[in-house]
């Protein structure tokens, strides 16, 4: 399966799985973030890495989607004024300039409930032993050890600087991107019948990955355009955000990017894990 077809697939379901239905401008809210134009990273890898490991990816699409949904909603909170307070989102207005504050937090606050519903709803293939173990996950990853941890401790190094910013760093980098990265993989694996010791490497892998998709998010906002980007530049920097390359300089955020992806590769290759899907993502991350 190629990279569109994975993208068309769960476009598709996104949009089945999220009907407009009274009160109206609540599912619009819901639906607007989800189906903006975007890569659908998250969803495509646990697709792909139930693929990798023998599952049917069929069985995954459920939880691929709630992912991107629980994707969707970190970045309606994010996007409002009480947090980074931005304008645009992928190119188009954010949630709350087009339905106002109160229904952008409720339309974050629905979808973190409404996408667990999705697994539970349309996944009968699976057994119960496994949804309960997805659930897990998708908690683990959403709640106040996962994304919403990672928020916090970012809004705290903005008010003032952490004794160690190093350390400080690599928790919000691990919590607010990484955590969803494995949330990904670690269901996609789990759905698959994967191994204890395949789910452990594809962990790490997934740490990694995520890990370097922050740093390099932190260099183009440095480096790139709206037009590319389709969000505000520079307003990490102007704010005075704590990021890789406000640390470490953009030199050393390239190289330690460069060298994450390797050792994301890596991990692919020692474990014979056979993935274009992959390959292809580590190299869009790549800064050319």
């Amino acid at each position: 399966m190629e990279m569109k077809d994975y993208i068309e697939a769960i476009n598709k379901k996104l949009d089945e799985f999220i009907p407009i239905q009274y009160p109206e401008d609540i599912f619009k809210a819901m639906k607007y973030t989800v189906l903006l134009p975007g890569k659908r990273l998250r969803p495509i890898m646990c697709l792909e890495t139930c693929r990798m490991f023998g599952g049917n990816t069929e069985d995954a699409i459920p939880t691929a989607c709630a992912i991107e949904m629980l994707h969707a909603q970190t970045l309606i909170h994010d996007d409002l004024p009480c947090m980074d307070n931005d304008d645009f989102r992928r190119g188009k207005p954010t949630n709350h300039k087009v339905f106002g504050e109160a229904n952008a937090v409720l339309a974050g606050d629905a979808l973190l409930s409404f996408a667990p519903q999705t697994i539970i709803k349309n996944s009968q293939n699976l057994a119960p032993e496994k949804l309960i173990r997805l659930l897990f996950e998708y908690f683990q990853a959403a709640g106040a050890y996962g994304v919403i941890a990672g928020q916090v401790v970012d809004i705290e190094s903005e008010k003032q600087k952490p004794e160690n910013p190093e350390k400080t760093l690599e928790y919000i980098h691990i919590h607010k991107t990484s955590d969803l990265f494995k949330l990904a993989l670690r269901s996609g694996a789990i759905i698959a019948d994967a191994s204890d010791d395949q789910l452990k490497e594809i962990t790490t892998f997934a740490e990694k990955l995520g890990f370097a998709f922050q740093i390099a998010d932190d260099i183009l906002d440095e480096i790139s355009t709206f037009e590319e980007m389709g969000k505000t530049i520079g307003k990490d920097k102007n704010s005075g955000k704590l990021t890789y390359v406000s640390l470490y300089g953009l030199d050393m955020a390239k190289n330690d990017l460069t060298k994450l992806l390797d050792e994301c590769l890596e991990i692919l290759h020692k474990n014979n894990l056979k993935s274009v899907i992959f390959e292809q993502i580590i190299d869009k991350i790549k800064i050319k």
